[in-house]
């Protein structure tokens, strides 16, 4: 069996999907929630992520991955740190097409004021 990581990055305004290896330096497939709908607007909606995470199991299924460890990440920093509405949806879809699903991990993006305070002494 099989297997990569896929990289959910969830914001307000588009959710991408991109699938690596187990190490994360070989990109295997990346599709965004904009390569699948015409408006703006729809980029982050629920249905357009459930589109590009049926075409990333479909163009993994071709790659004989049958199992994906799940990263999922927000916008962070100083931002908002809850996933954009197309994060559910695309995790569904992947797991309703048939991928095996290993573990499910949430990736903060620390906001620069954070990490220079925990640098200073």
């Amino acid at each position: 069996m099989f297997s990569g990581v896929a990289h959910i990055f969830a914001s307000f305004n588009d959710t991408f999907i991109h699938v690596t290896d187990l190490s994360g330096r070989e990109t295997l497939v990346r599709i965004t929630g904009g390569m699948k709908v015409k408006a703006d607007r729809d980029e982050s909606s629920p249905y357009a992520a459930m589109l590009a995470a049926q075409d990333v199991a479909q163009r993994c299924k071709e790659l004989g991955i049958t199992a994906l460890h799940i990263k999922l990440r927000a916008t962070g920093g100083n931002k908002t740190k809850t996933p954009g509405p197309g994060a559910q949806s695309a995790l569904r879809a992947l797991a309703r097409s048939g991928m095996r699903i290993g573990r499910i991990g949430k990736v903060l993006a620390l906001s620069k004021l954070v990490v220079i305070q925990n640098c200073l002494p």
